[in-house]
């Protein structure tokens, strides 16, 4: 099927597909005129990739773990590796981090917000008649 086909079937952009097939998460073949040709099996293994980005893992982390996944819908090996473990418990501790400093961000702008309409407010004091 040709790479617009799957982008229909999966509800990934065309974009994304290519995205993935520079990254080695797929590998379609080639028509004699040069169009990407992608097996039905490709489907499933969209499917999967989605649902490990929509985890939160990104592509160089799907790229060592989509070859151990034993069927179509699953997200996880069976027997997860030490160093597929190890990768994802990293992952965590990046997002944690980076929540952390959205969580510091938003109490900033909070407490901008608080002072501007603080000073708004008595501005209009200031100026009621």
């Amino acid at each position: 099927m040709k790479i617009g086909e799957l982008a229909r079937l999966t509800g990934a952009s065309v974009r994304a597909l290519r995205y993935y097939e520079e990254e080695g998460l797929i590998r379609p073949g080639r028509r004699g005129n040069g169009y990407r040709d992608f097996d039905r099996g490709a489907v499933e293994v969209v499917r999967q990739i989605r649902g490990l980005i929509d985890a939160g893992l990104p592509t160089r982390i799907i790229r060592d773990i989509l070859p151990y996944l034993d069927g179509p819908a699953d997200l996880m090996p069976q027997v997860p590796c030490e160093h597929m473990l190890h990768q994802v418990a990293e992952q965590r501790e990046q997002l944690d981090r980076r929540i952390a400093c959205l969580t510091r961000n938003r109490d900033a702008i909070d407490a901008y917000l608080r002072a501007a309409r603080t000073a708004a407010l008595a501005e209009d004091a200031t100026h009621a008649p």
